[in-house]
């Protein structure tokens, strides 16, 4: 295979995969680590790729960009509804207490949590606090704070002070990106600062990500690959992306 021939077909596979490891490119196409790069620093001089701690992802993938609630609840929603699913078998027992952060994948938890276990729910998302408002067996605890309208979640310094003095089981987490360089990231500083305290309140971290966000890197990081024990996504994440995640301890759950 010719370097051009070679170039291209990594560009299509960057565009494809969402994030692509120095190691698995020069697996596949039988060249050293050091060619690997050189190919990605020229595609990513021709405005093909973006280049990252350990490989690359596509030109999009970092970003501030920050879709509306009203959006992702209406995108893969069938791969969300598979995930809260898997996701309920890390709900806690009966009186057990958990943190549910505010999301599309979150939310579907929500309406599929089990209606004969009484459970504490704390919550900041105005949604799903108007959903379990009535759902038998939740006594819900709703965290106050400035409502972004975006995302329609509390959020702010009353938000992160109230969930100092909070311990909860787990904690369930959505994301808009997730790398094993950059971790668990979304775009807006004061929602980070949120989910940032939900990590810290919690014995055991949830994230909860379809695979369109893993290998994406976004503005603010809120957990490294250190604070989250399992990953929930689903079976379409991109295999190479899934076993590094894996060799940083994290639990992946594929629904």
């Amino acid at each position: 295979m010719y370097a051009e021939e070679r170039q291209q077909a990594i560009a299509g596979l960057v565009a494809q995969r969402g994030r692509l490891a120095v190691t698995a490119v020069a697996e596949r196409f039988g060249v050293t680590t050091e060619t690997v790069r050189r190919d990605l620093a020229l595609l990513e001089r021709a405005g093909m790729l973006r280049r990252v701690h350990g490989g690359a992802v596509p030109t999009n993938a970092l970003t501030v960009v920050e879709p509306g609630l009203g959006e992702r609840r209406s995108t893969r929603t069938d791969q969300k509804r598979r995930i809260a699913t898997a996701a309920l078998a890390l709900v806690p027992d009966v009186d057990g207490s958990l943190i549910l952060d505010g999301g599309s994948s979150t939310a579907s938890l929500a309406e599929v949590l089990p209606a004969d276990r009484r459970l504490l729910v704390v919550t900041n998302s105005v949604p799903i606090s108007h959903r379990l408002t009535v759902a038998p067996g939740v006594s819900l605890h709703v965290l106050g704070g400035r409502v972004r309208g975006i995302t329609q979640t509390a959020v702010g310094e009353s938000t992160v002070a109230a969930l100092a003095d909070l311990r909860v089981d787990v904690a369930f987490l959505g994301a808009n990106g997730v790398s094993a360089a950059h971790g668990f990231s979304t775009p807006d500083e004061t929602e980070a600062a949120s989910k940032r305290a939900m990590v810290r309140s919690a014995q055991r971290v949830v994230v909860l990500a379809d695979s369109s966000k893993l290998g994406r890197e976004h503005l603010v990081r809120f957990a490294s690959v250190d604070d989250v024990d399992v990953l929930v996504t689903d079976d379409e994440a991109d295999p190479d992306v899934v076993t590094e995640i894996e060799s940083h301890g994290i639990e992946v759950l594929t629904a």
